[in-house]
This record gives C-alpha cells, sequence and structure tokens, in this order.
C-alpha cells in the first residue's frame, strides 16, 4: 500500500490520546478527577512514550524490518487488554498499601498506561527508519511523519473528548482500540507472508472478541456510564448506619447522591442541615442550589417547603436523565434545570435570590476550585436579596492539617459575608475526625437567635462551632486556589 507508513503512523498517535484521554475514566472511580490524577496521567503516558522513542530508534537501528514493526503493534494492543482485564482488580487494591494520592495516581498510571504507551511510542522512530531511502531526505521524512503523527493525535484527542466517550464507554473504546491494532499487525504479518504469526493474531483477536461478547451478556448488577463530564455507576446496597436498602449514584470516586428504597427520607446527614435555611430566614421562596446529580434535596425541598421554588444547576445533562430514570426525579412547575456549570451561571445570573445551596463536587473531598474563590463568592453574594444566605457543606476536620480547606473557605466567606456561621454534623468535639461541616453565611448584619421551636432545627442548630475556627491560611482567589492540596492533606 503506497501511505501504507502514514496510515499506520497516523492511527497510533490517534491511540495514543484516545487511549490517555479514557485514562480518565479508568482511574476517576478510584481516585477521582483531581490536578493530581491529570498530572501523573499526562506525565507517566509522556514519560513512557519518551521511552518508546529511545527504544525504537535504538531497535530501527538494529533490526529494521516490517515483522518487527507489526509485533511492536501486536504488543501494543495485547496491553491494551491487558489494562482493560486488570484495571478493576489493581485499583481496588492499590489503597491497602499506598495512602497518597499522589503515589496512588502515579503508580497506577505506571502499571496501567506505561507498558502499552511505550509501545506506541516505538513506532514513530521506526517507521521513520522504514521509510527512509536516501541519507538527503532524512529530515523531511522524519518531520513528515511526526506531522502525521501528531495530527492523529489531535484527531484522536478531538473524537474522545466529543464523540468516543460520551456515546461509546470507556470499555468499549479499550477493546475497539486493541481490535484496531491486532487488525493492523495482522494485514502486517499476511504482507512478508508470516503464516505463524499472523496466525497467532487472529486468534488472539477471536479471542479480544468472545471477551467482549461474554462481558456484554453478563447480567449487570451495576450500572455503569460515561456521560460529557463524568464516568456515572448506580446500584443497591445497604445504608452503613441503618442497614436500610439505598439506590446509590457515584459520580467517579465520590458518592453524589443516594435514596432510600423504602423511605423519602434523606441518605446524608448533611442535607437535612440545609433546611436550616428555613431557621434564618422563615419567609424564604426564592432558592438556587449548584450540583444535582440525583436530585436528592430538591425533591426533599419540594416536599418540605411547599411556598417555596428551587433552580437547580446542573452542569451533566446526563445526571439528569438518570435521575429521571433511577431516582424517581419528576417535573414540578417550581423547579427549574439549568444544564450549565455552576460558575458560569453565576457570572451572568441577574435573578436574585433568597438561598443559595451548593451541593457541587470535583471527587469524593473536593468541591470545583471555581465556586471556592473570592470572585465566586462575591458573585452570590450580589445574587442574594437582602436577607439571604448561602449553605455549603465542605468535607474536612475542624482543626488541624486536615481543616486547610474549610480555614480558607471560611475565611474567604467572611471577606464577603458579615455572618458565617460552621455546624459539624458528626462531632463538635474531635479535631481530627474527617466529617460534613455545613457552612451557613447570611447577608445580613442581624445577629440571629440560635434557637429555634422545631425541636428537630433546634438540635441542628446545637451542633454550631460557636467560636468558629482557627485559620493560618490565605482565602482562595481566582489567581490562588490550591483546594486539591489542602484536600490532600485531608485524605
Amino acid at each position: 500500500m503506497r501511505y501504507g507508513i502514514e496510515i499506520i503512523v497516523f492511527i497510533c498517535g490517534a491511540v495514543v490520546m484516545i487511549f490517555e484521554l479514557v485514562g480518565s475514566r479508568i482511574l476517576g472511580p478510584f481516585l477521582g478527577t483531581t490536578i493530581f490524577v491529570w498530572t501523573s496521567l499526562i506525565g507517566i503516558i509522556l514519560a513512557s512514550l519518551s521511552l518508546g522513542y529511545w527504544l525504537g530508534g535504538y531497535f530501527a537501528d538494529k533490526k529494521p524490518k516490517i515483522e518487527f514493526l507489526s509485533t511492536i503493534i501486536f504488543f501494543s494492543a495485547a496491553l491494551i487488554i491487558f489494562t482493560t482485564i486488570i484495571q478493576k482488580y489493581f485499583l481496588n487494591h492499590l489503597p491497602s498499601f499506598i495512602y497518597d494520592i499522589r503515589l496512588q495516581s502515579i503508580i497506577a498510571s505506571i502499571v496501567l498506561f506505561a507498558p502499552a504507551s511505550i509501545f506506541l511510542g516505538m513506532v514513530s522512530p521506526f517507521t521513520i527508519k522504514l521509510k527512509l531511502k536516501q541519507l538527503e531526505s532524512t529530515g523531511k521524512i522524519a518531520g513528515k511523519l511526526y506531522a502525521i503523527s501528531t495530527f492523529g493525535s489531535i484527531c484522536g484527542t478531538f473524537l474522545a473528548g466529543f464523540f468516543f466517550i460520551p456515546y461509546f464507554g470507556h470499555q468499549n473504546i479499550l477493546f475497539f482500540l486493541s481490535a484496531l491494532l491486532l487488525f493492523i499487525s495482522i494485514i502486517l504479518f499476511l504482507s512478508i507472508r508470516s503464516k505463524f504469526k499472523s496466525g497467532f493474531a487472529i486468534l488472539f483477536l477471536v479471542f479480544l472478541l468472545v471477551l467482549k461478547f461474554s462481558i456484554i451478556n453478563q447480567k449487570a448488577s451495576i450500572i455503569d456510564v460515561d456521560t460529557k463530564y463524568n464516568r456515572v455507576m448506580i446500584y443497591d446496597a445497604n445504608d452503613y448506619l441503618s442497614g436500610k436498602p439505598v439506590k446509590y449514584m457515584r459520580i467517579n470516586n465520590e458518592y453524589s447522591g443516594a435514596m432510600f428504597l423504602g423511605s423519602d427520607e434523606l441518605v446524608f446527614q448533611y442535607l437535612k442541615y440545609y433546611d436550616l435555611a428555613k431557621h434564618f430566614n422563615p419567609d424564604f421562596q426564592q432558592s438556587l442550589l449548584i450540583g444535582g446529580a440525583t436530585y436528592s434535596y430538591p425533591k426533599h425541598f419540594l416536599n418540605k417547603f411547599p411556598k417555596a421554588s428551587i433552580d437547580v444547576v446542573e452542569i451533566d445533562p446526563e445526571l439528569t436523565k438518570l435521575a429521571r430514570e433511577y431516582f424517581q426525579l419528576s417535573n414540578d412547575p417550581r423547579m427549574k434545570i439549568i444544564h450549565e456549570d455552576g460558575r458560569t451561571f453565576l457570572n451572568n445570573c441577574s435573578k436574585k435570590y433568597d438561598v443559595v445551596f451548593i451541593d457541587a463536587f470535583k471527587s469524593q473531598y473536593t468541591l470545583p476550585y471555581q465556586l471556592t474563590t473570592r470572585e465566586a463568592v462575591q458573585k452570590i453574594y450580589n445574587i442574594l436579596n437582602v436577607d439571604g444566605q448561602a449553605i455549603l457543606n465542605i468535607i474536612s476536620s475542624i482543626g488541624g492539617k486536615s481543616s486547610l480547606f474549610l480555614q480558607a473557605e471560611y475565611l474567604t466567606y467572611k471577606s464577603v459575608f458579615p455572618q458565617v456561621y460552621l455546624f459539624a454534623i458528626q462531632n463538635m468535639d474531635n479535631q481530627e475526625q474527617l466529617q460534613s461541616v455545613v457552612m451557613i453565611a447570611l447577608k445580613s448584619e442581624k445577629i440571629p437567635n440560635m434557637n429555634n421551636s422545631d425541636s428537630i432545627l433546634n438540635e441542628y442548630l446545637k451542633h454550631i462551632l460557636k467560636n468558629g475556627i482557627e485559620t493560618t491560611v490565605p482565602i482562595l482567589t481566582d489567581e490562588f486556589a490550591p483546594v486539591e492540596f489542602y484536600m490532600n492533606k485531608a485524605i
């Protein structure tokens, strides 16, 4: 084939970037999607490609034959399947011997993505050697093939991000990449009439198809979906406190929502504290919630406050569809759903609210940094009415190094709001315990009464940290917001 080498280089360049982007969906449910995970994934793959470039150049000089190139591509395919098969087992057991999220991310990236990336990196220098016919055209040929490889990577990036991941899911993509590389290796083996290796590659392709078919026909107890923004899993389990059956939604490595199968009660305790909005402003009507997921609190809100309405901003429309299908979300004239990033919504919002609830998480413990900064807090302040309030949940300890993010966010809100109160949900005495801490910021300067005739609300009010917390860190801004670094101290 006249342009066979160019096609191979283009496809392998695309495979590299698709493999890298799919990697974030593999790691997400176990390690999250923080900057640490992305840094490790990108860094290890780049390091692996560099090693592959060196090895490819070395072996190209030693054995510049099509047969060797086809073997490289064959092993690339096999190692992608290796990643597909071992990913869950390996990532499930990783935290048992490594606790630091940064080290976890690096080791996971090395084990799952380095081997295939090394072999894929070997392709470009090897094809350059095969393509060279005369020494004086070395630069032109090398530049041409690297340009084609880079163009393939660009196409792979857009295909993965805009099309493959949202519509096919990460596992289907990995099988497709492996099958595509196997097909190329078979064509190359056949071109040199290597019957044994051709037959072996064909048998491996058959094994791959059988493996995929067996996975498709397994009875799934877990809904596992890739959306444009997240990897989402839905499954039934028992609540660890009450033992009651619960349906959970897990987004990446974060338990984003849950619903008791036989009750309308809220599963997550911190959401009950959001009802304190009625204590601080009994007449509130217009509310905003940033972060929908299973829409647990909006459903509770509509039943609890029949005279109030709520706008819900949820970035991922697929989560809304899943909530309708699995979590009994239904339309209500008092609830408006807006599919948009929370920060961009705040940037352009002209509507006034009495309460702004924030329940958005990027990973298990981390809020999206763009919602934590002074600029974001100021926008929340601006859209609140005179007696308005902001309520959010932070997972933190109330003292020590595990409280750094809580300290920063508390100080950030205090730099905008005249009054900020903290409520420790589980334990007010243990400074080191990681727990939900509900922060309530009031726009009014009028000091509120911390007693309520409603016994339930009054019990929540007793969890107030009367003296706030000590702060030793600066406020968060769009320029400086090390949210994930602070939260890593808490894990």
